[in-house]
């Protein structure tokens, strides 16, 4: 059970969702971790730096330290020796090996440099991670530094949970299918069938503590499996709460070069990853090979027995025992769907192959030669200028699988998946995506992060974990093709993948582009760019490309090595790595003059303290750094419905109401029971929520004045889209057979609860309620293949009626709306279209068809969820982001009900605008991450045109 400390707390207002600094991750997330910034982060701190932080009394940062610890012995015990004598100032109460554990010790010259890993009664802590730094010299080993996190605050009564692993998978799947199915319903393509248990599976990874507060432990869950949407495969990391069994936090795990949704890594035709071969003799060969730029380039190959030659490279091994370590291949995975090259290894899978050394015009223009050339260069820049012995610092192998496609189309992009690089097949303007330096150098250089700071993938610290890779990336383009930085197009990343555009107008992005913090940062969720990975991270890079170019790049490189490899850690936001690269900068010996220059590349973009301060909206905000993940927010007559947790996020999240107009002080109605309560809604007289317990998901109503809670109907699944007016609650409720959603309701009155469609391949979703009617999006077979379209049923007769959307076309369904005499919702009839999808409405009996908003041309929308009032719709847009940029965020826009007057505005802010929900007139709420927080918004009317 929780600590009676953490039940006591959970009636405290309060809590930040997407935040700053070290909480990146955890914050965007609906979890915070705060105020780990770095002591002194400008000046070398004293011995005795402590940071004012309520997680820890851990400093974060340590330099300037010249401490005698044993000579003898491992690195990792003197280490920890130090931390143990040095208690006062490191506040680590147990620094054995049980609670402390080493994860390897790099030795560069005479440094050493120590990561331990932070666990709680033998369970990691998410992000617990701490450095030691030492040299050894002269028959003595001294302590110069320390950094990272260390979670002092931490206290549970228990590490054993009480949800299952069957139920943690089981919610873990349905978080994940809740959060791919927030658009639009769509059906299988013609001859496609449903899948047996869905599209989806889960893999339990053990116990895992998220540092909020005394701690938050949770069931870690690998979801993958192919996004029923568009086809692309799925690798969600989902930590469920291993109390109540609610998903509090998730996040794509895949480290892409462009942008892309929930992409990831797929279930598929897998096979073994393939062993190295030793070869003999005159095995390894010189070749050649034409890259797509024209140049003829070496190539190391082998030559097997049979005469063929490979794209195996033999030649970085230790001359002494050639045939240990480093090995780099090459494999051709044309023809291979990415869900099967992604996370797992494609059955019969070979290398590029010829009968001669000389590699003809199929490797090049495949992308093969490219790849396998630049690999080379970039082991080579890391071992020529760093001493690293490949990717993983331990001659470990390198793999290239090159040319995956799509669903039989290009796929324009490139990942690291953790143990390969995977390039995809390009099509229209777009080459294979090994066609450019700084694309590989980038895939390979996020190897290098994993295997060093491990910077999580998301928010802050996964936007510095792009930059890192960009600059990387860069810095061996620029070597291997002896490119200048005085080259105006120096900063491209990407310039040289496109066949007939220009490198500017080809480039996904520039590390030249001046972004900054107060100008450019963008506040987005998970759902998008996995909490601005890529959106953000050239305010980060940028500020590390115009210190490069002031100092020169052999000196720049150095300090950003350092800083990655011996003083950043996973959580580290952009004002931590500020930190990190200074303090590497002192530790390296540059002049004053020097390391004025470092201070001031990040003083130009905006990374200093307290910049999140400087980000101003145009909206009123009703509450400021809430914590809500993804549970949303519900409105109806002046008043709001909202979960959230406590200020520090360690605390199960409760309901909230409060009036929509900012007056009064918001009041709880949930009750603290040490389970989450979720998903929050009301019609402006009661409030209905959903509670998650181990063994079920409870819904709830009250009185949103005084009344009692009433638990009306409980069920094993996941349960999420409430609606609620008068006595009817509807909601979705997933299924274990096929995956789809089926929308039940339940009669307050009556306490009767029903399935709107009791058919196991019908799909109903995303309801409205109004009068005793509920419309929902539905999906149904046919002979000729599965129909989409818009149901209304009357609760009180069971009569169905569909509203006039022509099955013939419709390919996608969106959320519905009801008012007081009609029925929206959002029809997407062209999939050649880039997009756009109407808005419609009609009457509940299907009479009096409206076009609110037109599929294409003059005043249509990329229409991804809405919400109407009797006297407005407002559309949330979500335009196709190749690129991320503050226009292909979602935005909200409002127009009549008739769609007279086109669609306007609501609000300017740039950022994530979602969730919203309108009350009455023209009044909309929503969660707003302009601010880096989600903060809880509203408009009362819109704002025009931006």
């Amino acid at each position: 059970m929780r600590t009676s400390a953490r039940r006591n707390r959970a009636d405290r207002p309060g809590g930040i969702a997407v935040g700053q600094g070290v909480a990146a991750l955890l914050a965007a997330a609906g979890l915070l971790v705060t105020g780990m910034t770095a002591a002194h982060a400008d000046t070398a701190p004293p011995a005795a730096a402590t940071t004012a932080s309520p997680d820890t009394d851990t400093p974060s940062l340590v330099t300037g330290l010249d401490e005698e610890v044993p000579a003898t012995g491992a690195a990792a015990d003197a280490a920890r020796g130090h931390l143990k004598a040095k208690k006062g100032r490191y506040h680590i109460a147990d620094t054995s090996a049980k609670d402390l554990a080493s994860l390897g010790t790099v030795t560069e010259g005479g440094k050493e440099t120590v990561r331990l890993q932070q666990k709680y009664k033998g369970v990691d802590v998410m992000g617990g991670q701490y450095v030691v730094r030492m040299t050894k010299k002269d028959g003595k080993r001294t302590v110069t530094g320390t950094s990272g996190n260390y979670f002092t605050k931490l206290k549970l009564d228990s590490v054993t949970p009480e949800v299952s692993e069957k139920t943690a998978i089981q919610r873990a799947i349905g978080a994940v299918t809740q959060q791919l199915g927030g658009g639009l319903l769509k059906a299988p393509a013609k001859g496609e069938k449903l899948t047996k248990g869905g599209t989806l599976s889960g893999t339990a990874d053990g116990v895992t503590i998220l540092p909020q507060g005394d701690g938050v432990l949770t069931r870690q869950i690998t979801v993958t499996g192919v996004n029923p949407a568009d086809g692309t495969p799925v690798k969600q990391q989902v930590y469920i709460d291993a109390h109540s069994g609610f998903a509090v936090m998730q996040y794509s795990d895949i480290k892409t070069f462009g942008a892309q949704g929930a992409t990831a890594t797929a279930a598929g035709e897998t096979g073994a990853t393939p062993e190295a071969t030793n070869p003999a003799g005159d095995s390894y060969v010189k070749g050649t090979g034409v890259r797509y730029n024209g140049e003829k380039t070496e190539l190391n190959l082998y030559r097997d027995t049979t005469g063929v030659y490979q794209m195996i490279d033999y030649s970085k091994r230790d001359a002494a025992t050639p045939f240990s370590g480093e090995m780099i291949a090459t494999y051709d995975a044309r023809g291979r769907d990415v869900s099967t090259a992604s996370g797992a290894w494609p059955s019969g899978i070979k290398t590029f192959q010829s009968t001669t050394p000389d590699f003809g015009a199929d490797a090049t223009n495949s992308g093969a030669v490219d790849a396998h050339w630049a690999a080379g260069k970039v082991y080579d820049y890391y071992k020529n200028h760093f001493g690293r012995d490949g990717i993983d610092g331990k001659n470990g192998y390198v793999y290239s699988l090159v040319g995956v496609t799509a669903n039989g189309q290009p796929y324009d992009n490139a990942f690291w998946d953790g143990q390969k690089m995977v390039y995809g097949q390009g099509g229209g303007d777009f080459r294979t995506f090994s066609a450019d330096t700084d694309v590989v150098g980038h895939e390979m250089t996020h190897g290098v992060t994993e295997h060093s700071a491990g910077l999580v993938y998301a928010g802050q610290s996964g936007a510095m974990n792009e930059a890192l890779s960009d600059y990387f990336g860069n810095a061996i383009d620029l070597e291997a093709n002896g490119q200048s930085m005085d080259d105006p197009d120096s900063g491209l990343l990407g310039e040289d993948l496109c066949t007939t555009l220009s490198p500017r107008e080809c480039a996904l992005r520039d590390l030249n582009d001046g972004a900054t913090t107060s100008k450019n940062f963008i506040g987005v969720s998970y759902r998008g760019d996995n909490g601005g990975v890529h959106l953000n991270s050239t305010i980060f890079s940028g500020a590390l490309w115009d210190m490069r170019q002031d100092l020169g790049g052999d000196l720049a490189d150095q300090i950003v090595y350092r800083a990655l490899t011996a003083y950043m850690t996973p959580l580290d936001g952009f004002t931590e790595g500020r930190a990190a690269v200074v303090a590497a900068a002192q530790e390296l010996g540059v002049t004053k003059a020097q390391l004025k220059k470092v201070k001031t590349s990040f003083d130009a973009h905006g990374i200093v303290p307290g910049w999140e301060t400087a980000l101003g909206i145009d909206t009123d905000t009703i509450l400021s750094k809430v914590n809500v993940t993804g549970t949303g927010v519900g409105a109806g007559g002046g008043k709001y419905a909202l979960s959230r947790t406590n200020e520090d996020g360690s605390e199960p999240y409760s309901v909230w109401v409060g009036n929509t107009s900012g007056k009064g002080t918001p009041e709880q109605k949930s009750p603290n029971n040490g389970n989450y309560n979720v998903y929050a809604t009301t019609d402006g007289k009661n409030v209905a929520w959903v509670e998650y317990g181990a063994s079920a998901a409870m819904l709830h109503v009250r009185p949103v004045g005084s009344g009692v809670d009433k638990t009306v109907f409980g069920i094993g699944a996941n349960v999420s889209g409430l609606a609620l007016d008068g006595d009817i609650l509807a909601y979705n409720v997933p299924d274990p057979y096929y995956g789809l959603q089926h929308v039940w309701y339940t009669n307050l009155k009556t306490g009767e609860t029903t399935q709107a469609d009791q058919s196991y391949v019908t799909a109903t979703t995303m309801p409205s309620v109004r009068d005793g009617k509920i419309a929902y999006a539905k999906m149904w077979p046919e002979s000729d293949g599965y129909k989409l379209g818009v149901e209304v049923l009357d609760t009180a007769t069971g009569k169905k009626t569909l509203m006039p959307v022509d099955k013939s076309k419709a390919v996608g369904i969106g959320q519905t709306a009801f008012t007081d005499d009609g029925v929206s919702w959002i029809e997407d009839d062209d999939i050649t279209d880039s997009g756009q999808a109407a808005v419609k409405r009609a009457a509940p009996d299907g009479s009096g068809l409206t076009t609110v908003t037109p599929e294409a041309g003059d005043g249509s929308l990329y229409a991804y969820s809405l919400t109407a009032s009797d006297d407005a719709i407002t559309v949330t847009t979500l335009p196709p982001a190749t690129s991320w940029a503050n226009d292909t965020l979602p935005k909200l826009y409002q127009v009549a009900p008739d769609g007279k007057g086109g669609a306007q505005r609501v609000s300017c802010n740039r950022g994530d605008q979602v969730y919203a929900t309108a009350d009455t007139g023209q009044r909309v709420l929503w969660l707003d991450g302009t601010t880096g927080y989600t903060n809880l918004v509203k408009r009362d009317r819109p704002a025009g045109k931006c």
